[in-house]
């Protein structure tokens, strides 16, 4: 029984060092930045880009207050009324996917990933429901999310 719980604390130990990868329908950006520094330009470049911080969460914290170390990590929600608004008026199922997530992941070298699965992607669901609008509101968020992910790891 040791030996499958030290393999499997192994295997998480890796997974958690793992790197984010490029994945269809996600933007992946590399930056020199170190996590918390990451952090905080994703939230100065949402509010640039007139989206507010919405959520936050992630398991860095709560790990180290039970004694254990992993990587950086965590999920900034963004959105904005307007769009909220815009977007209920076309699909309430939609609006499950408010506010679109970005994702800051600390990487072995100190630096720091920013992901984010494009707003067309998250969206696609509710297309046909939804009709052509919702494309075009999600075509403007994608806009918006690259400005913002471009920002933030410079």
């Amino acid at each position: 029984m040791r030996a499958v719980l030290i393999g499997v604390m192994m295997v998480w130990g890796w997974a958690a060092q793992a790197e984010m990868t490029p994945r269809d329908g996600w933007v992946v950006m590399e930056s020199a930045k170190s996590f918390e520094e990451l952090v905080a330009s994703v939230k100065s470049s949402a509010k640039a880009n007139k989206m507010g911080v919405v959520t936050q969460a992630g398991p860095t914290a709560a790990a180290k207050s039970r004694g254990i170390t992993i990587p950086g990590n965590r999920v900034i929600g963004l959105f904005n009324n307007v769009y909220a608004v815009r977007i209920l008026g076309l699909s309430t199922a939609a609006m499950i996917e408010a506010p679109v997530r970005v994702y800051v992941t600390e990487n072995e070298d100190g630096s720091a990933t920013l992901s984010y699965k494009t707003p067309s992607t998250v969206f696609a669901p509710y297309m046909a429901e939804a009709g052509p609008e919702l494309g075009v509101a999600a075509g403007e968020l994608d806009a918006i999310f690259m400005a913002i992910a471009q920002t933030a790891v410079q």
